[in-house]
């Protein structure tokens, strides 16, 4: 979104004609809404505006629920916006450390600092960039001042490097990782993340923060002193969190916190977990969380599951044991054969097994290529585990476990 389309659709007649258009889902539907608006008479930057604020609020529904429908957005920023319901933990580890005021450096449309702002703290909301800034402020509007003094939600267009952090008893800070932009963005390197890491660790050292970086983030590049939290929402591991100071909890140096839908479980440990011993495939295969992977605490959930590893290399834990965990999908083993289509397909056709999930681990195969090669007739289910134990490909047919409460 560019300025003049921000201030063509920041008026009560733009605000009106975007709260009447509705959801819009498909291309189609953002074609034959830009032609009904130009027939009406409406000017190219208002249409513009009006249709792809539409279109973003309807994609912005699963990440923000009923709020999108009150939003603004820019297309980079809903996709590099933290889901409401993790910005809640964000809010909700500030609180319980006794925060009442925090500065959200690099808040783009304001996903986290509504989260804030809903908790009760003072915030203080910054971005570089004008037109995000200015959208964060709209979003944050129902929180109080958007500029001037006040207690509440204010919002400032400034760099986090000139930002005024003398009212703020902690920082939440997001680095830009990509390219700037308000559509079509690419990655950079972590070596030109806006502000700079040394700036963001060096902060961190003498004021409480929360660092919100890439799940894949170089772990050796973290503060020794910090608590670094990996976070999973449904399955996906959205962000890895750098805790420190009153933000960070004693003793706790790795976190996985797994959430699927409003339930959440946390693995808290001191340090990496040393790995299982390894051992044959049981009666039970349980593939750990991203999160768990991520901060290594793999051994941990293995010995509360009694299970070992299947290959030192390759996260896949087996027990014999009819348990299972938060922490990991776990699925009953049916046998286990080459990883050979055609012996595959002949188990398949023995099973009546007509709907087949693939999944696989250490092995250099698509999926997408290596179910076109399997018969798959019958109306039961299963799941196919491909995976590489020792030196051989090996494949696994199996059911899934009911998650664990």
């Amino acid at each position: 979104m560019e300025m003049s389309e921000l201030q063509a659709l920041l008026t009560p007649d733009g605000l009106e004609l975007l709260d009447g258009l509705g959801p819009i889902e498909s291309t189609a539907e953002v074609a034959r809404a830009v032609s009904r608006l130009r027939a009406a008479g409406h000017s190219p930057d208002l249409v513009s505006a009006v249709v792809g604020q539409a279109h973003l609020r309807t994609k912005a529904t699963a990440k923000f629920g009923a709020f999108a429908a009150r939003m603004l957005f820019t297309r980079a920023g809903l996709e590099q916006a933290t889901r409401l319901g993790v910005a809640v933990r964000h809010a909700q580890r500030m609180r319980r450390a006794g925060i009442t005021s925090v500065a959200d450096l690099g808040c783009g449309i304001g996903g986290d600092a509504l989260a804030f702002a809903g908790a009760g703290l003072d915030v203080l909301a910054v971005d570089a960039d004008e037109v995000t800034a200015a959208i964060a402020a709209y979003n944050l509007a129902p929180f109080g001042p958007v500029d001037g003094e006040g207690t509440g939600a204010v919002v400032r267009h400034s760099t986090a490097e000139e930002a005024d952090l003398s009212t703020s008893g902690a920082v939440w800070m997001d680095p830009a990782r990509r390219t700037s932009g308000h559509s079509e963005t690419r990655r950079v390197s972590a070596d030109d993340y806006s502000p700079s890491l040394d700036w963001a660790f060096d902060l961190a050292a003498r004021v409480p923060t929360g660092i919100k970086l890439g799940p894949a983030h170089d772990r050796d590049a973290l503060p020794d002193d910090a608590e670094a939290q990996w976070v999973s929402a449904d399955g996906s591991v959205v962000e890895l969190v750098v805790w420190t100071g009153a933000l960070a909890r004693s003793g706790v140096r790795r976190a996985a916190l797994v959430m699927r839908g409003d339930k959440s479980h946390e693995l808290t440990a001191g340090a990496d977990a040393e790995d299982a011993s390894t051992r044959e495939l049981g009666a039970f295969l349980h593939e750990p969380d991203g999160a768990v992977i991520r901060a290594r605490l793999i051994g941990d959930v293995a010995r509360s599951l009694d299970a070992g590893m299947l290959d030192p290399r390759i996260a896949y834990l087996t027990s014999d044991a009819a348990v299972t965990s938060p922490f990991v999908q776990t699925f009953r083993v049916r046998e286990t054969m080459a990883a050979n289509p055609k012996a595959i397909s002949a188990v398949l056709k023995s099973e009546g097994i007509g709907t087949l999930e693939i999944k696989k681990r250490g092995v250099d195969i698509d999926p997408a290529a290596f179910r076109k090669k399997l018969t798959l007739r019958g109306d039961r289910s299963a799941t196919l585990i491909l995976a590489r134990i020792g030196d051989q490909r090996r494949a696994i047919l199996a059911d899934r476990v009911p998650p664990a409460a």
